[in-house]
């Protein structure tokens, strides 16, 4: 087997254009991690964070998982001239655009650099982190309703 279409890595910088964090209909799904993280960026618990920054999502099974609100012109609601949460910003963002679906061949890859001036430009990646980022993006499971409501009553004390 001759590898991944990327065996001689891929590039990408990012352009700050927001085309991942808005302009089409989407969902950022958080994690456990993810959202433990934020609620430590933002100073918030849970439950507060999750009031102010989240929604329910539909998701794989008939569980509903957690996401982040989307505003009524689809920006993520982190977006503001750049991501207000950049240092903490959850795992389906920093690993884009090495997303496994989107490295899995080359017309995939083409067909969403057209809408993203970052990619196929700037620096370039090796495969070794190509795959270190599909490997973190595939394995962050979206945090289901039931987990979020007892980590809020464990915060709660009861």
């Amino acid at each position: 087997m001759e590898g991944p279409f990327y065996k001689g890595g891929l590039k990408f910088s990012c352009q700050r254009c927001s085309f991942c964090c808005g302009h089409s209909p989407g969902f950022v799904y958080l994690s456990k991690e993810d959202l433990l993280r934020l609620c430590r960026f933002f100073s918030l618990g849970i439950k507060d964070f999750i009031e102010k920054y989240c929604r329910w999502a539909d998701y794989y099974g008939g569980t509903e998982v957690l996401a982040l609100i989307e505003m009524k012109n689809y920006d993520c609601i982190l977006w503001n001239e750049g991501c207000s949460a950049y240092e903490a910003r959850p795992v389906q963002c920093s690993t884009y655009p090495f997303w496994s679906w989107m490295v899995q061949d080359e017309q995939t890859w083409n067909e969403i650099a057209a809408d993203c001036p970052g990619m196929n430009n700037g620096k370039l990646w090796p495969p070794d982190f190509i795959e270190m980022e599909k490997k973190k993006y595939d394995a962050n499971v979206p945090i289901e309703r039931s987990e979020v409501e007892r980590l809020i009553r464990e915060s709660l004390g009861n």
